[in-house]
């Protein structure tokens, strides 16, 4: 994978900056460093790349010397960063940044609420994912063969990460959103050819949790953007209706909880009304919490002095009752 050497730079230092990260120290921009573990999708590459001929990129948006905000685009080696509690307590997240299926924002959506998700306990994985529009053979498809490639692996190294395969939930955001719910509803679907004996292991999701996802792409709710890089300009009526997850969802979809505010100028509210309704037809499990303020794409660090900055709590909440986390989980968002 070719990165630019400020994307470089931006995805973390080795050496010091690694050591750092396992102990859970800034680098020394002040920023929090990433984890030294990666673990890489594909043993042999990504499949369908023949035709692939775009340039990796990771671009550090952030301008604060408190945090990052880096976008990847044009990923070639999918990949998660692993984030591994102190105390584990059994449940693990495949965490899916958001980005309009254009680039993926690795942090906003990803490390900033792997960090206190796993100070609760939660073994968490940041998923840096492959993006439709950039030539893969799999097309719409590509990103759902990380996510499904993601899953198994986590789930059949469950007994290294401390993991209990009973308690693996996926988190997505946005777009991310998107292939969080696409990955519920499709997890048995068959978009790539098996590499090895992990492709055997259930890409199904125990629980999820979707944050103002994207969800139908129809109109009159759809996000033009997330559907343009996800199906073309021009697509079909039955393309747009097999990727709209809130028909698709069957009794085997897994209970989902979903965060979403009124005032959310990209992707209407209506697309967790949908969702949460399918879900709720079909009698699973779901709920559901929506918030005045908060715009798009708050994340975690964008809700101070919002009630939306309850949503952690409030999934954590429900997790526990499910019994998918241990009986202390706490976030901690100062």
């Amino acid at each position: 994978m070719k990165i630019d050497r400020r994307g470089a730079m931006a995805l973390g230092m080795a050496g010091l900056a690694a050591a750092r990260a396992a102990k859970g120290q800034p680098g020394s921009s002040g920023r929090p460093a990433d984890p030294a573990e990666t673990i890489h999708l594909w043993p042999n590459g990504a499949p369908g790349g023949e035709r692939v001929r775009v340039t990796a990129k990771v671009t550090e948006r952030s301008t604060s010397p408190e945090f990052h905000d880096r976008s990847a685009a044009h990923t070639r080696d999918p990949r998660m960063m692993v984030y591994r509690p102190a105390k584990p307590n059994g449940a693990a997240m495949l965490l899916i940044p958001g980005g309009g299926y254009r680039y993926s924002v690795l942090d906003k959506e990803g490390t900033e609420i792997a960090l206190p998700f796993s100070q609760a306990g939660i073994t968490c994985f940041v998923l840096l994912y492959r993006l439709p529009a950039d030539g893969w053979a799999a097309g719409p498809d590509a990103p759902l063969q990380d996510a499904q490639r993601a899953l198994r692996i986590i789930r059949s190294r469950a007994a290294e990460f401390g993991v209990d395969p009973k308690r693996v939930g996926v988190l997505g955001a946005s777009a991310g959103g998107h292939l969080a719910a696409s990955l519920s509803t499709g997890a048995d679907r068959n978009v790539y050819a098996p590499v090895d004996r992990l492709d055997t292991v259930p890409a199904r999701p125990d629980f999820a949790l979707l944050l103002y996802p994207v969800i139908s792409l129809s109109e009159p709710f759809v996000h033009a953007g997330s559907r343009k890089e996800l199906l073309g300009v021009a697509s079909a009526a039955e393309q747009i209706r097999a990727y709209s997850p809130n028909l698709q969802v069957r009794a085997n979809t897994p209970p989902t909880f979903l965060v979403h505010a009124y005032d959310d100028g990209a992707v209407p509210i209506e697309n967790s009304f949908l969702y949460s309704e399918a879900l709720r037809s079909a009698k699973v499990p779901v709920e559901t919490h929506y918030f005045e303020e908060g715009g798009h794409g708050f994340g975690i660090r964008q809700t101070k002095g919002l009630p939306a900055a309850s949503w952690p709590t409030l999934f954590l909440n429900w997790a526990g009752r499910r019994g998918y986390l241990g009986p202390s989980a706490s976030i901690k968002t100062d």
